[in-house]
């Protein structure tokens, strides 16, 4: 029997390297996993680093990304994929928080909601965050977060935490 894809929303970004041909390679990188097919791409926004501590303006500047996908691989499957793939794009984890060169983090899978040690969907911050919001509103402006609403609602009270990238 055929697996059918789901739709996810994955939100991508970094600000170390060359973060827009960081995002680029994984974009592709995404596209070009067996059971990941890439439908939509976001504009890119830039913000400040968010820390532990909060907003943190003397560390780089972070750009950011929504896609889309269609995929064949369970959660935890896409996971380890995109895991993969920050670490080929030279991702260390080091410090939570810490400054990347590459983030990418489920945000959905189709509308499933669960909590495990190493996953939750849908990710537990994005309700809160203009970074992945407000470009997943400008991909998708009828794009709900599951638990949350329309993410073009949740997004105007945030979106001047965003600017696009020229």
């Amino acid at each position: 029997m055929k697996k059918h894809s789901v739709p996810a929303v994955l939100a991508i970004g970094g600000n170390l390297g060359d973060r827009q041909a960081n995002i680029r390679a994984a974009v592709e990188a995404i596209d070009d996993t067996k059971g990941i097919k890439v439908r939509g791409l976001s504009p890119l926004v830039e913000s400040f680093a968010v820390t532990a501590a909060g907003v943190d303006e003397s560390k780089p500047n972070y750009i950011n990304a929504v896609v889309k996908v269609d995929t064949k691989l369970k959660p935890k499957k896409l996971l380890k994929e995109v895991r993969r793939i920050e670490s080929e794009l030279g991702r260390v984890r080091i410090e939570r928080w810490g400054s990347r060169t590459m983030d990418i983090d489920i945000v959905t899978y189709a509308d499933e909601v669960k909590s495990t040690k190493k996953l939750e969907l849908p990710h537990p911050r994005a309700y809160q965050r203009a970074f992945v919001l407000v470009p997943w509103a400008m991909l998708d402006e009828a794009a709900v977060l599951p638990g949350h609403g329309l993410v073009r609602e949740l997004s105007e009270p945030i979106k001047n935490d965003v600017w696009l990238v020229k």
